[in-house]
């Protein structure tokens, strides 16, 4: 029997990049899978025909602006509606830009709160009566910054630190029947905006104890561990980032 045979678990932000890699880990040991997308329709629908070549009816396409009023319920909803049962939830979705002080507004601060921490409340909350009767487990996206914050960034560093501080609360809420842990990724793959030009790449990756970037799949197998084989673990945040956090 594969690990997660009949487990249902909904992945935010899973249609590219980490969030994707994320869903298809999961998928190959075993779960059913709930994408979640915001814009990314056309890729989540993609990935969704690769796992059901795989294995039929295993996964769902799920599209939401989670900082829309009522939709986290929804998704959430929508997740159970298809499989009448939820195991897991990933809150992987998240907006990431520089807010420097002196250019913060009402819009930055609620897009980036939003997305990196009520959303994430939101959605373990609709979810906490689905994954208490499974026994199951939540898994929080931080970052390294949460703790160490980046210069430049101080909302998002901000929303991140709450996420852990949440983690932590969620955890003991939802004891003993739901285990709540973090990943908090290192430089895993760069923003698509340029926001760190190639001299800024090296001088993080330089700063970094393995000397290079991680993968997706490094993000994904912290993931599936903190899911599936960290059964007496919860309240806790594992850094994926090659060492970068140990000397910040």
């Amino acid at each position: 029997m594969a690990l997660g045979q009949e487990r249902v678990i909904l992945v935010t932000g899973a249609g590219r990049r980490v969030g994707a890699e994320i869903a298809r880990v999961l998928h190959a040991a075993g779960a059913d899978v709930v994408l979640h997308c915001r814009h990314s329709r056309q890729e989540a629908e993609t990935l969704a025909a690769e796992l059901h070549e795989r294995r039929s009816g295993s996964a769902l396409v799920v599209q939401a602006d989670l900082l829309e009023s009522g939709m986290p319920e929804e998704v959430v909803s929508a997740a159970l509606a298809w499989k009448g049962r939820l195991y897991g939830l990933v809150n992987n979705a998240s907006t990431f830009y520089p807010s420097p002080l002196g250019t913060i507004g009402e819009e930055v601060w609620a897009d980036l709160m939003g997305s990196n921490l009520k959303a994430p409340l939101l959605l373990t909350q609709a979810a906490a009566p689905a994954l208490e009767a499974g026994q199951g487990a939540v898994v929080n996206l931080v970052d390294i910054h949460a703790e160490r914050p980046l210069a430049g960034y101080p909302v998002y560093c901000a929303a991140k630190a709450g996420l852990v501080g949440l983690t932590r609360a969620l955890a003991i809420e939802l004891a003993p029947r739901v285990r709540v842990n973090a990943v908090a990724p290192g430089p895993i793959v760069w923003p698509e905006d340029n926001q760190f030009p190639p001299e800024e790449q090296e001088r993080i990756i330089g700063h970094t104890l393995l000397r290079r970037i991680g993968a997706p799949a490094d993000i994904a197998a912290a993931v599936k561990f903190l899911i599936f084989d960290a059964q007496f673990v919860t309240g806790q945040i594992l850094a994926v980032d090659g060492g970068r956090g140990a000397h910040l």
